[in-house]
């Protein structure tokens, strides 16, 4: 390393890297998720030590998948994969879509001990109370979900036509927090599942 060469900060080294899943949650028709996941997979981007997978719902079809079959086997690896995940869910009736509960439910043990964020939109609430019973269910599911979280609400009046946000701060500043919890608990549950793997 020269002299000019600064030495590099403890996320930029390969052990830091980590591999993070965003699930787009929505399949309904004239959605608004994949707005919203290209936003954050932009802002990701801006994270060196990140790895980003986009998982959209959309295109896996988890309804269609059949275990044993080369789509479900894609999907399972996908997740298995990842170290940690965002999930981007609309709020529909004061939950989350059913597509979305089917595809976590395909899956169990690829979910283990691993942490899970949030980003969420919907009318005022900004799909808060989708994110409370997503942790119920992930909870019941070995995965650890983190305390902050990205809410848009009435989301559709926060972007302009090409997808980015009229005031990009406040949004920035919540999706950094989420980052750095994740990133936090991806390296040191993956740490801990390598020195002991869980349930053993």
């Amino acid at each position: 390393m020269s002299a000019h060469t600064p030495a590099p900060t403890p996320e930029h080294t390969p052990a830091h890297r980590y591999t993070l899943a965003v699930i787009i949650g929505s399949t309904r028709e004239g959605r608004f998720a994949p707005v919203i996941a290209n936003w954050f997979a932009r802002h990701v981007a801006t994270h060196a030590h990140i790895d980003l997978d986009v998982i959209d719902l959309d295109t896996v079809r988890p309804y269609e998948l059949r275990h044993g079959s080369q789509e479900f086997t894609a999907f399972s690896e996908r997740i298995g994969a990842a170290d940690a995940f965002v999930v981007v869910t609309p709020e529909y009736n004061h939950s989350f879509p059913a597509p979305l509960k089917h595809a976590i439910d395909l899956l169990n043990p690829q979910w283990h001990a691993k942490p899970v964020g949030f980003i969420s939109y919907g009318g005022v609430s900004g799909g808060l109370r989708a994110i409370e019973q997503l942790r119920l269910v992930f909870a019941e599911l070995h995965a650890t979900t983190v305390r902050e979280t990205v809410s848009f609400p009435l989301a559709w009046n926060l972007f302009d036509e090409e997808g980015r946000l009229h005031e990009p701060e406040p949004a920035a500043q919540a999706a950094d927090a989420l980052i750095g919890e994740l990133t936090w608990w991806a390296l040191a549950l993956r740490e801990a599942r390598a020195l002991r793997p869980y349930g053993a």
